[in-house]
C-alpha cells in the first residue's frame, strides 16, 4: 500500500491495517525460526508499512487537533 493510499484511510481502518500487518509479520517470524521463510524481504516491507501507517495516523490526528 502506498503512503498516498494510506492517507485516505479512516481511523478504524488504520487499526485494522496495522493489526493485519503485525499478524502477518508474526507468522513470517515463525517461518524464519523454523527455516521455512520463502520471502525474507517481506519482513522488512511489513515493518516499513507498519511504521508508515503509524506515522500517517499520528500526522492526521495532529491535523485534526489543530483544525
Amino acid at each position: 500500500m502506498k503512503p498516498s493510499e494510506m492517507r485516505n484511510l479512516k481511523a478504524d481502518d488504520f487499526v485494522r491495517e496495522i493489526d493485519a500487518r503485525k499478524k502477518e509479520l508474526m507468522e513470517l517470524r515463525f517461518q524464519a525460526a523454523t527455516g521455512n521463510l520463502t520471502q525474507p524481504h517481506r519482513v522488512t516491507q511489513l515493518r516499513r508499512e507498519v511504521a508508515q501507517l503509524n506515522t500517517i495516523r499520528g500526522e492526521l490526528s495532529q491535523q485534526g487537533e489543530q483544525a
